[in-house]
This record gives structure tokens, C-alpha cells and sequence, in this order.
């Protein structure tokens, strides 16, 4: 069902798509399929918010100019740039600072933005895939997130399941990893699959 609903969103819509699942749950690799089925001319951008710098002003989405801020010794072109035409992906746009999601509210609306320290406006056009360990709606009524964003963000919502959801998948996953780890298919001893059993895996496919 979750291929299902990707795959239609992807294909027979434009509409920015919010993937939301716990950690390790495949949220990247759903963003990939997104990004193969819409069969965007420019690549797929990866960008991790969790390691934007608010005091930098999102110079990672924006990009910047020579000389803009301490450090910058070169212009470079940032994530908005790099995706036009193609698909960007923002992991965990959940931890994006209050200032920043004002900016990128912005970017989606007008379809434009400015680098950091420069006066030159440009055009950006993307497919808009965003994910989230975190609960937007909550996050929207603790004022930590902007509800107008979420509705810009939000047009499908797609919620990749845990593998306390699909615990049928464990032992054939563990099969998976296992197999690809030795180079060849091993046999699972009967204890073993009742001690994957057992577990929760808060880190889902990750742990």
C-alpha cells in the first residue's frame, strides 16, 4: 500500500510529498523512488536539516557569496540551485529553525530567492520532497513549526510503517542483511528468529 501511494503521488501529481516515519524506517529511499518516478530532468539534492546553521542563514539552501560571512573565501551555489529543474530532498525538516522556515516558505511560494549576502534573485523550480520523525501537528500547536509551511509541504502524506508494525518482515530482512553481509545465503537457527522476535527495533531497518 505504501508503494502504491508513492508511486501515484510521483507519477500523476507535481504536489511536494511528506514522508513521515520513525527512524530507519526508509524515508530516504522513499524519497528516491519519489524522485525515479518523477523522472526529473535535474538529479535528486539531499540536504540533512539537522545540520543547518540558523547564524550562517541557511546559506546550505540559499548558497552565498564571496566574502558574505567569516569563512566564506569563495561563492558557492546552494541546495535551491542545485535541485532546479530536479527534486529536493529535505531529511528532518522538523528540526528546521523557526527563521529558516519563514525563508523556505518563501522559496516555495515564489519560486525565488536571494543568496546569502547577495542582490541578485533567481528562479528555482523543484519537486519538493520533505521527511520527519517528528509529529507536525503537534510541533504546529507548540508554535514550533509554521502552519502555513506544513500545508506547503504537506500536499500527500505518505507514513512509512515501523518494524514493530510489520514484524512478518523482520526474519526475512535479517535473511537479507545477513546474507549480504557474508557473500552468500545462510541458514537461520530457529532460536535466532525468535530472538528477532522479541525485539522492538526502535532503530527499525537502521538497527
Amino acid at each position: 500500500r505504501l508503494l502504491v501511494d508513492l508511486v501515484e503521488l510521483a507519477a500523476f501529481g507535481s504536489g511536494p510529498i511528506l514522508l513521515v516515519g520513525e527512524t530507519g524506517t526508509g524515508k530516504e529511499l522513499a524519497a528516491r523512488l519519489v524522485h525515479a518516478v518523477s523522472r526529473q530532468a535535474a538529479p535528486l539534492v539531499v540536504v540533512d536539516c539537522t545540520t543547518i546553521v540558523p547564524s550562517l542563514s541557511g546559506s546550505e539552501l540559499f548558497g552565498h557569496e564571496k566574502g558574505a560571512f567569516t569563512g566564506a573565501d569563495r561563492a558557492r551555489a546552494g541546495a535551491f540551485a542545485a535541485a532546479d529543474g530536479g527534486t529536493l530532498f529535505l531529511d528532518e525538516i522538523g528540526e528546521l529553525p523557526l527563521e529558516l522556515q519563514a525563508e523556505l516558505l518563501r522559496v516555495l511560494q515564489e519560486g525565488t530567492y536571494k543568496r546569502v549576502g547577495g542582490d541578485t534573485w533567481s528562479r528555482t523550480r523543484f519537486r519538493l520532497v520533505s521527511a520527519t520523525n517528528r509529529d507536525l501537528e503537534a510541533e504546529q500547536r507548540e508554535g514550533r513549526f509554521r502552519s502555513d509551511l506544513y500545508h506547503r509541504i504537506a500536499s500527500g502524506v505518505v507514513r512509512l510503517p515501523s518494524l514493530r508494525e510489520r514484524d512478518e518482515d523482520v526474519e526475512e530482512l535479517f535473511g537479507h542483511f545477513l546474507a549480504e553481509a557474508a557473500g552468500h545465503e545462510l541458514d537461520i537457527a530457529g532460536s535466532v528468529v525468535m530472538l528477532l522476535h522479541e525485539r522492538a527495533f526502535p532503530g527499525n531497518l537502521r538497527e
